[in-house]
């Protein structure tokens, strides 16, 4: 079993370890080669490649190609770089997040040439090394078959915690939703304990709520674990700046829900209020302390 794997961020890394000590042989490449030559080192059936030349002239036909890349000009150089590379019946794997149409481009533009492209929407975090990452796939019936193997040995289980969803795209469509569900989980989890927090006069553990909560309520969940393991540390998070990015499948979830005429109002107001976390609500504020002068006479805090 034979791979190879481009891209070594917090999940490209812990998947190649992962797959290299469920007995697959591992080819890394990163943009930073030192980064590539640590992990072969610190593993065994890792090799580490200095090129994509390299790494495909290692590789045995049909060849096996994953990206675990940023989504746009990233993946988009690796894929027009590996078209000249491969040869027709390799098969190239996007399991970075990325736009389920731009998945069914790329698989368009790589049929021309004679090769295979599957997509993977993978979940799990820098969890997955220990736990193993939710696969959601999309392909070729025959494409996902041959990439089976490798997606057994990075599921949770042989047959659990991975699903080929349908053609190409489905898997980013399905993760792309996954993510939207899991911005509207996480927002009402912050806002239901901000409410508690700000019953001063009750007094209320947080750390001790949460952690009761984990066991036997109807809103136990592995975020509710995560927020429960964080909360026993701190919970004032005076140390964190109140900002939240955005990865981008948000973003895409509602846009598709704009196209498909779906109403999806608590992941849009979560996406919402990640912008109003990143500064984005500070003019729309301002006009409306004005306004509010305006027609009311209402006083205005002048800013610093």
């Amino acid at each position: 079993m034979q791979i190879g794997l481009l891209g070594l961020g917090k999940m490209g890394a812990n998947m190649a370890r992962r797959m290299a000590r469920g007995g697959a042989n591992v080819l890394v490449w990163n943009r930073s080669h030192e980064v590539a030559v640590q992990l072969a080192q610190a593993e065994t059936n890792v090799t580490a490649c200095d090129s994509l030349t390299d790494m495909v002239s290692k590789l045995s036909s049909p060849r096996v190609v994953w990206l675990m890349l940023p989504a746009g000009d990233a993946t988009e150089a690796a894929l027009l770089q590996l078209t000249e590379l491969l040869s027709a019946g390799d098969i190239v794997v996007d399991g970075a997040n990325a736009f389920y149409k731009d998945s069914q481009r790329h698989a368009a533009e790589l049929a021309l040439r004679g090769l295979r492209f599957m997509d993977a929407g993978v979940s799990g975090g820098v969890w997955g090394l220990a736990n193993g990452y939710a696969l959601m796939v999309g392909g070729e019936a025959d494409t996902v078959a041959h990439v089976t193997p490798f997606i057994k040995i990075l599921a949770p289980g042989p047959e659990t915690g991975w699903l080929h969803c349908g053609p190409v795209g489905s898997g980013h469509f399905v993760k792309m939703v996954h993510n939207g569900i899991e911005y509207g989980m996480m927002q009402a989890l912050a806002e239901g304990l901000s409410l508690l927090k700000g019953k001063e006069e009750f007094g209320i553990d947080l750390a001790a709520v949460s952690e009761m909560w984990r066991h036997g309520s109807v809103v136990r969940s592995w975020l509710l674990d995560l927020t429960a393991e964080f909360l026993q540390a701190d919970q004032t998070l005076d140390s964190i700046a109140p900002f939240v990015a955005d990865s981008g499948e948000g973003r895409w979830t509602v846009l598709e829900s704009v196209e498909q005429g779906t109403p999806v109002p608590v992941m849009t107001l979560a996406l919402m209020m990640r912008f109003a976390s990143q500064g984005k609500h500070e003019y729309t504020d301002k006009l409306l302390a004005m306004m509010r002068k305006g027609f009311g006479g209402h006083g205005v805090k002048e800013g610093v």
